[in-house]
């Protein structure tokens, strides 16, 4: 029998201390430690961090999307509609996949099939969760091109994936996510590898399509410009741990955490007459094939004490709905 709970009427994606591990031949790479989110009704989460730092197997892990004997969910709970998904039967979670929680991947040219048409591919996951026929799926396929603002749709319907533009390949990926109405929508880097014309385009493609279906999206993204225009709230990832959550406004005006405050000095300032070096975090990332003793990232930050390096800091809130995991974020809201 299924695990089931009541949840807040506005909370629609719960995560509770989830864990992953991916498995090599002599180690074990932890690449969640413990992480935990909510997702609200129709609102929009922005995920950053640098490369590595674990947005993408966060998203993989809660559709369970994880590859097959190299990487394990070892822990914790995703709860969606009163259910854990990670107790779900995997029939019951084929039916959630691309009908009540959908993704659109990173690099559309291997995530579509070139052997299909782009409109067969988002004709066969309305057949899949509605029952539709051939017929009705197809014509929804046009519907959504159409949706999506791709011109001409009637003929693109029957274009394969290398017919097509980077930019169109990638509202086709959001067409086909989109197709079945998700209640979350979950975007991992869209933009990555199109020109800044087409970023603009998409980002508000997603934003528009957003307000007009009512869809939450949890947006992936290593880019602090992209948060600021798209997104309500945001988590700070580093080293597999959530280090930082808040408001967007109030990530903005006051980060609490070192490590945000280093992305922050690392975006280019683009007014006019603007011109220095940037500021570059030094040394790297931890290795997660070891278990880390304290603060994942005091061995870079400038503010790190004694405790930093032997204890390690638990996320908690500093000001109401502005959580920090560090030990001295009420001392560097003032500096």
């Amino acid at each position: 029998m299924l695990t089931q709970r009541t949840v807040g009427e506005e909370i629609l994606l719960d995560v509770r201390n989830l864990e992953t591990h991916f498995y090599g031949e002599e180690s074990i790479t932890r690449a969640l430690g413990g992480i935990s989110f909510q997702v609200k009704k129709g609102e929009t989460l922005g995920v950053v961090g640098e490369s590595g730092c674990g947005k993408s197997v966060t998203a993989l892990s809660i559709l369970r999307l994880l590859p097959k004997l190299a990487a394990e969910t070892v822990g914790g709970e995703v709860w969606f509609q009163g259910h854990n998904l990670l107790e779900l039967p995997e029939r019951e979670m084929r039916k959630i996949r691309g009908d009540k929680i959908a993704m659109i991947f990173q690099d559309p040219m291997t995530s579509l099939n070139p052997v299909h048409t782009v409109g067969r591919q988002i004709a066969e996951a309305v057949q899949i969760h509605t029952g539709a026929s051939r017929t009705i799926a197809m014509a929804k396929a046009e519907e959504m091109l159409r949706f999506v603002r791709i011109s001409d749709p009637e003929r693109r319907v029957n274009n394969y994936p290398h017919e097509i533009s980077g930019g169109m390949r990638q509202r086709v990926m959001i067409a086909m996510a989109l197709a079945c109405s998700p209640e979350l929508l979950i975007a991992d880097e869209p933009t990555t590898a199109l020109d800044v014309t087409i970023q603009a385009q998409i980002l508000r493609l997603i934003v528009d399509l957003k307000e007009r279906m009512g869809t939450a999206v949890m947006f992936i993204t290593h880019d602090l410009g992209v948060v600021a225009e798209t997104c309500q709230r945001v988590i700070v990832m580093y080293a597999g741990r959530i280090v930082e959550q808040a408001t967007v406004t109030d990530l903005f005006a006051r980060p609490m955490h070192p490590y945000t405050r280093a992305l922050m000095r690392s975006v280019p300032d683009r007014r006019q007459g603007r011109q220095r070096r940037l500021p570059e975090i030094p040394g790297i990332v931890p290795s997660l094939r070891e278990p880390i003793v304290g603060c994942s990232f005091a061995p870079r930050c400038p503010f790190s004490i004694d405790i930093c390096r032997l204890q390690t800091p638990v996320l908690s809130d500093v000001e109401s709905g502005h959580a920090a995991a560090c030990w001295r974020s009420e001392e560097i809201v003032g500096t």
